[in-house]
């Protein structure tokens, strides 16, 4: 039986075992890798961050992810493909390692979250 997402641990093990599999995915690792050239030792933990605060009520995390996100969107290909290929690795690694209450929670705000990027992105692209 798998338990729920209870702790800062078990985000990290979530964002390292998801951002695992956007990296070898044929539609958003080369964004990530040779377009935005992420630097994966920095980008971790802000992604901990923002989850952690998400979830677990951390507030640890400041940013602006959709500024950062609208500007890549001028250089790589995010559209409803690339979001719901995202969303999807997300629900399914959600899936793989957790059940219960926060987890359901993650899955709902990833949903939200991909729905109002993209939304920004394409209203920023029809400007």
């Amino acid at each position: 039986m798998k338990s729920d997402i209870a702790n800062r641990s078990d985000i990290e093990i979530l964002v390292n075992t998801f951002y695992a599999e956007v990296n070898k995915n044929e539609k958003l690792g080369y964004i990530f890798n040779d377009i935005a050239k992420v630097d994966w030792a920095h980008h971790l933990p802000k992604m901990y961050s923002f989850w952690g605060s998400i979830l677990l009520g951390e507030h640890s995390f400041s940013g602006n992810p959709m500024v950062k996100h609208v500007e890549l969107s001028k250089i790589a290909s995010m559209t409803e493909v690339e979001f719901n290929e995202w969303l999807l690795l997300f629900v399914k690694t959600v899936d793989e390692l957790f059940e219960g209450e926060i987890a359901d929670e993650a899955k709902r705000r990833a949903t939200t979250i991909a729905r109002i990027m993209l939304s920004k992105i394409q209203m920023v692209q029809i400007v």
